[in-house]
């Protein structure tokens, strides 16, 4: 099977040119690029999805549960973002260690988690526009704020379907022409809008806690219903199934490794540091948060912060809060489609995809035409899919890929054991073992249309490695030309 060696690699990383991407990212903008997609779409929107159907109050616990299996994946993420400072994140790691076709397996993978991410995020992003707007009389019209596939009922009683979530196309849309202009411009935006968000969240845990009710913790670990993964144990480990996605962010730091300084250094910092703070937020916000409403009152809810906090006196704060959280929700689709087009960049370079993924644009040093493609697919999914799809997806896809990397750390250790690691995940094979194990319990945890879902998409995947990439892989004609030469 073809792969690439960690020489070809380095070299790749140590490219320059017109067509190479700009490094202008160092340690504190990699922390703050992991917090501002981190800080999102679990505390601001699935949370209080996860409460209501699967955890209850234990969602505390599924946070934890989640971000043990997390820090597990990070240590091994640090170890090859040291060792391979390139682009394209898992792909790349499966690249160099199980061989092309796992290669494309995951790149494909990480463009569902990718995508469906900011996806899933847009679609909060707009139920937290609508109820910011209400609180002044707007209201659109509710076929224009929701997918097909959902209804709302209007205050006669009549009943409406969606249409689709306009919203949401457009912070997509307007967010993929901030990112067209260069990830300098786009970490210093971030930057801006992760000091509001974590600002956000402190406020809302420091004044939330003096009108916890200890009541709405019990119990705090709701009667399962007999059905596995509603409430119970198995509740707890569904739930942290559900926010797993949300500690993507350490996984989009690595992608970003062709255009950070000091890579060596930087990566390790950014994915370790931002999975650190934001699990010590995760666990404080969600207790605040089901102590504040039952979270029976959650249900089918992608702004649970907004019920929360209108248990508190501070209706004044409400607004302010709402702002914020619209505001920072940017950053988490900016560092989602970044991700994105940075795998698509990778593998488009490795051959596997067409060349226009690849192609930078001379004035912004990005990959324009491909921010272009991938943020209109994105939008038409934000506006035509409901969130509790996107959401399972994204963090079945999420957990694939931190599968292959924990047993990716372990290939390399057995084939490579000399090569240089300035970072070294520490008690190999423990840690990597356990990562794995964390992972495949959260995933088989998931419902059975989700892993469908996967499978489908897994499907057309390979469907257009065997059509297109295999045969333009630049690694296989380079592999055929060689063979070639050789019967000569």
């Amino acid at each position: 099977m073809l792969k690439k060696s960690l020489e070809l690699l380095r070299q790749e990383a140590a490219e320059t040119g017109s067509n190479t991407l700009k490094r202008s990212l160092n340690g504190f903008n990699l922390i703050a690029i992991g917090v501002g997609v981190i800080i999102g779409a679990g505390l601001f929107s699935l949370t209080g999805i996860a409460a209501a159907n699967n955890a209850g109050p234990a969602i505390t616990l599924s946070f934890i549960v989640a971000a043990v299996g997390c820090a597990f994946s990070a240590l091994c993420y640090a170890e090859f973002a040291s060792m391979v400072p390139v682009s394209g994140s898992a792909y790349t790691y499966a690249y160099a260690t199980m061989g092309e076709l796992f290669a494309w397996i995951i790149g494909w993978d990480l463009v569902l988690e990718y995508s469906v991410g900011a996806a899933t995020v847009a679609i909060s992003w707009s139920q937290y526009l609508l109820n910011f707007l209400g609180k002044y009389g707007i209201h659109l019209p509710p076929q224009l704020v929701m997918s097909p596939f959902e209804t709302a009922t209007l205050a006669g009683g009549a009943e409406v379907h969606g249409l689709v979530n306009v919203p949401a196309m457009l912070i997509v849309l307007a967010i993929t022409l901030i990112i067209i202009r260069g990830t300098a411009g786009s970490a210093w935006f971030n930057a801006l809008v992760v000091t509001l968000k974590v600002a956000v969240v402190l406020v809302f845990i420091g004044l939330g806690w003096q009108y916890i009710d200890p009541a709405n913790y019990q119990p705090y670990i709701p009667a399962n219903t007999g059905t596995f993964g509603e409430f119970g144990w198995s509740g707890v480990l569904r739930g942290a199934g559900v926010v797993f996605f949300v500690f993507i962010g350490f996984d989009i730091v690595a992608t970003m490794a062709q255009e950070t300084k000091n890579p060596q250094r930087n990566l390790p910092i950014g994915i370790l540091g931002s999975l650190a703070v934001c699990t010590v937020l995760f666990v404080l916000f969600g207790y605040v948060m089901t102590g504040l409403a039952n979270y029976t009152e959650f249900k089918n809810s992608a702004a649970p912060v907004a019920i929360a906090i209108e248990k508190t006196p501070y209706a004044w704060l409400s607004g302010a809060v709402i702002l914020a959280i619209i505001i920072g929700y940017t950053s988490v689709i900016l560092v989602d489609l970044l991700g994105q087009s940075r795998v698509f960049f990778s593998m488009a370079k490795d051959g596997l995809l067409p060349p226009v993924f690849a192609r930078i644009n001379e004035r912004f040093r990005t990959p324009l035409q491909s921010n272009l493609l991938l943020g209109l697919f994105i939008a038409l999914f934000a506006g035509f899919v409901p969130i509790s799809v996107v959401g399972e997806m994204t963090s079945i896809g999420t957990l694939l890929a931190f599968v292959m990397v924990c047993a990716g750390v372990l290939i390399m250790r057995k084939r490579e054991p000399n090569a240089a690691r300035p970072f070294r995940t520490p008690w190999v094979p423990l840690v990597p073992i356990l990562g794995i194990l964390t992972c495949v319990v959260m995933m088989l945890s998931l419902p059975w249309e989700t892993w469908l879902r996967l499978a489908a998409w897994l499907a057309l995947g390979l469907a257009i490695y065997y059509g297109y990439g295999r045969k333009h892989s630049k690694l296989g004609q380079q592999a055929r030309a060689d063979a070639a030469q050789q019967a000569l």
